[in-house]
């Protein structure tokens, strides 16, 4: 057992002290934290096996389960480094197992137990240089991997005594929907806080509308962090109406824009429950933020050990939990470690607003068009429930503006082409008005994340 004055070591003490109550809930089984200690300490031994020790690198491969979350906190009980990975990056496993340098592999089962689990040890490859001078801390780290939308995936370490500051006070839990996937920062910063303060982890067998309605009524869930396009699928799937969703108390959004015309549907479903907005990266961790209010795309973000200011119109942020680095690019974190977050905002009254990415901007002429201003129109049109709006080459124009659409119900799609370009022409400038259009089902607009596809 780590130190109990080190952040880890109250970390895991947690699970010590609430031996009787449940800790997660994974495919309606309850787990307490004795059982999940028990769990925690027979990978301990299995992984000491192995010889792993502080700075070996951990890959596992696998969604929320018991033997997932106890195969992490026994990592991070070794002082080694944890790489989740989800079954999306198997195409490019070699890769991101040499970045790394990955020296076990853990795969698991459909029902991600630890007896479904199977361990495979590596074949001595190059350490990684910024893993080696980690090593030398003791700590454990946390390896998670850039979508890659820009480039190839950028491996990024995380020190978990730097994450795990921001839990050391003990707050009131929630029953926590486990959406977020694991191999992302949100998702882990997600499982850490259902730990760390008295909260339940729930599990999700799809992110899908229906099955998460199931879980949320079933485990009587109060919190469901997730996204914009995640709610907008709910609105449109009809399990609202089917499910009994009157233990939600809050839910919380970010990872994408957030259309306004979903915001307000949402709040309308959901009279009775706070919406937040939050935000986060996976090179500087996630935020605290406070709505301007539940309707309000406005919002505060910073707070303890977080700085933020605005230059040529995009956020920058300095945070003491910022990652250790990259393992395979320079860091875009300066000397005075402020790093530029790419995302564009406006800023009244301390409170910011955030337009999109710099990289995703539509140049249409000369003329720049924010990608989620045209799907928000699109999105008040009669019978729209997703739009995914992109750029385009142009010959004459440079890029010109493309829309895939997803509508309720059966409509000829020239129809629909045309009466969108003209709800368009009434609501936008003349250069944000796609010229093209795409009809498309709505579960084709969002990627195994839940959020938006938007192509390149």
């Amino acid at each position: 057992m780590p130190d109990a004055m080190t952040n880890v070591g109250c970390f895991l003490g947690r699970l010590v002290e609430r031996e009787s109550q449940t800790v997660l809930v994974h495919r309606g089984v309850p787990f307490s934290g004795a059982r999940l200690r028990g769990e925690v300490d027979a990978w301990v031994e299995r992984l000491r096996g192995h010889a792993v020790g502080p700075g070996t690198v951990c890959a596992y491969v696998g969604d929320y389960g018991d033997g997932t979350v106890s195969l992490t906190f026994a990592i991070m009980q070794l002082g080694a480094t944890a790489m989740p990975l989800a079954e999306s990056a198997l195409a490019n496993m070699h890769d991101l197992l040499a970045i790394a340098g990955a020296r076990l592999l853990v795969r698991f089962g459909p029902d991600m137990s630890a007896a479904s689990a199977t361990v495979e040890v590596r074949g001595a490859s190059p350490q990684n240089a910024l893993i080696e001078r980690f090593q030398a801390t003791g700590h454990a780290g946390l390896i998670v991997f850039t979508s890659g939308s820009t480039g190839g995936p950028k491996g990024i370490l995380h020190d978990c005594e730097k994450v795990l500051e921001k839990f050391a006070t003990v707050r009131p839990g929630w029953r926590t929907i486990l959406f977020l996937a694991m191999d992302h920062f949100g998702g882990f910063n997600t499982l850490l806080s259902c730990f760390a303060y008295d909260g339940v982890g729930i599990t999700v067998p799809q992110r899908l509308p229906e099955p998460v309605c199931h879980a949320i009524e079933e485990a009587a869930a109060e919190l469901l962090p997730t996204t914009p396009t995640f709610l907008n699928m709910l609105l449109a799937s009809g399990s609202l109406r089917k499910s009994q969703l009157s233990s939600l108390r809050l839910i919380t959004y970010g990872a994408e824009p957030m259309p306004q015309p979903t915001l307000q549907r949402i709040s309308a479903a959901f009279p009775n429950v706070e919406l937040k907005q939050t935000y986060g990266l996976s090179e500087l961790g996630v935020l605290h933020s406070r709505s301007k209010d539940r309707q309000s795309l406005w919002l505060r973000v910073g707070g303890e050990g977080f700085e933020t200011r605005i230059v040529d119109g995009q956020l920058h942020i300095r945070s003491v939990s910022n990652m250790v680095g990259y393992l395979n690019a320079p860091s875009p974190i300066d000397d005075e470690g402020w790093m530029n977050t790419g995302d564009l905002v406006e800023e009244k009254d301390g409170m910011y607003r955030f337009l999109g990415r710099k990289s995703e901007i539509i140049n249409v002429g000369g003329q720049k068009v924010f990608p989620s201003e045209v799907e928000s129109v699109l999105l008040d049109a009669p019978d729209v429930v997703e739009a995914t709006v992109h750029g385009r080459p142009h010959p004459l124009l440079g890029q010109a503006v493309a829309a895939r659409v997803s509508i309720a119900g059966k409509e000829d799609s020239n129809v629909v082409v045309q009466r969108l370009r003209e709800f368009c022409r009434q609501n936008l400038a003349r250069f944000k008005v796609p010229m093209s259009f795409e009809i498309v089902e709505a579960d084709a607009q969002a990627n195994t994340r839940a959020k938006k596809q938007r192509p390149r």
